[in-house]
């Protein structure tokens, strides 16, 4: 066996016992963690917008977008952007500081390109936080996304690499791996995370929390999804993750990635006040606010506001600049954009 090998199996061994420790005493040691690099009261609050849905030629399991299975799902071309900005506009109004957008996309072709960095500079120009995932990205697009001000690239690993191939075959870990490398390279900051209850086992859990926190430089923001089972899908009867189980992750993640933020994501329809409310206790400290998540249901703002209410959270402030600076931005943008071509009726393309 190599030191690598020995290496890598004393880690697994350690994350595995973070993962099986008595609840009380990781929770105590996740909170502990968090009140050192974070207010425990505050959470990010983002929303995610899907700008082209359906379609995608990847064979994700879980995936109600994926080509390869019947979920009902209608196939729907790029947003224009215009529709994008007024969408961005009420995430803002509704209290969110980073707007997401998302295409079920293996990768952004040169035709899309143009439209998908004026989305970019306008979601940027009303003062949000910018956030995309897009599929695979080359070296290339990758600065084009970093020049037009993109904040956040998101590209998930999904789970460990020895349990990869039994959800995706497409599209390859390397390949997950690599677009990281050129996002970070650019400039950008990365949002990546997992899937639980994909038939994964425990060690998968903690090598894909190895995997996260063993990257060049941790993500700055960290989703951990509870797997959404949607019917037409390989996964539809997927066994439920013991809500502990899913709790615990939270609560490692934490511990292994102090700085990141910690994002309780897809699956969030299904958790009761009290699961959620745990969660921000593990050390969840970012949200999707809205009334969907991509193609499946998410808590809707009204909700989310009254369990803050009741655990004392506020959403996290960023810093911005003056009203008025935003305003003379986003004025010159959308005249920039009225002159351009990059106004299209999606619905008809």
């Amino acid at each position: 066996m190599t030191l690598g090998a020995i290496r890598h199996d004393w880690v697994l061994a350690e994350v595995r016992n973070l993962l099986t420790m008595p609840f009380n005493d990781l929770i105590f040691q996740a909170q502990t963690v968090h009140r050192q690099h974070f207010d425990a009261n505050q959470v990010q609050v983002s929303t995610l917008l899907s700008i082209k849905t359906g379609a995608c030629p990847e064979d994700c399991k879980y995936c109600p977008q994926s080509g390869h299975y019947d979920t009902g799902l209608d196939k729907e071309k790029l947003l224009e952007v215009q529709k994008v900005l007024e969408e961005a506009k009420a995430a803002k109004e509704i209290g969110s500081t980073r707007f997401c957008m998302g295409a079920a996309w293996k990768h952004p072709t040169v035709k899309d390109m143009p439209y998908v960095l004026e989305m970019v500079k306008g979601v940027k120009a009303l003062g949000l936080e910018t956030c995309m995932t897009l599929g695979r990205l080359n070296q290339e697009q990758a600065m084009q996304l970093a020049d037009a001000g993109l904040d956040y690239y998101n590209h998930n690993l999904d789970t460990s690499p020895d349990f990869y191939t039994n959800i995706i075959t497409t599209r390859t870990y390397s390949e997950r791996l690599q677009t990281l490398s050129y996002v970070r390279e650019a400039g950008m900051k990365i949002c990546s995370g997992g899937i639980l209850g994909m038939g994964e086992s425990l060690d998968d859990r903690a090598n894909l929390l190895i995997q996260l926190a063993n990257l060049p430089e941790h993500p700055e923001s960290v989703p951990i999804n509870n797997l959404v089972k949607v019917k037409g899908t390989p996964l539809e009867n997927a066994e439920d993750v013991e809500p502990f189980d899913f709790i615990r992750m939270l609560a490692v993640a934490r511990i292994m990635m102090p700085k990141s933020h910690v994002r309780l994501s897809a699956g969030r329809e299904q958790m009761n006040e009290q699961m959620q409310s745990l969660a921000f206790l593990a050390g969840a400290n970012s949200i999707f606010y809205g009334d969907r998540l991509l193609t499946t249901a998410n808590p809707q703002a009204e909700k989310d506001r009254a369990l803050f209410k009741k655990l004392g959270i506020k959403p996290e402030q960023r810093q911005d600049h003056a009203d008025e600076v935003h305003q003379a931005a986003i004025e010159q943008a959308v005249l920039e954009q009225r002159q351009s071509s990059m106004f299209y009726d999606a619905t008809k393309a």
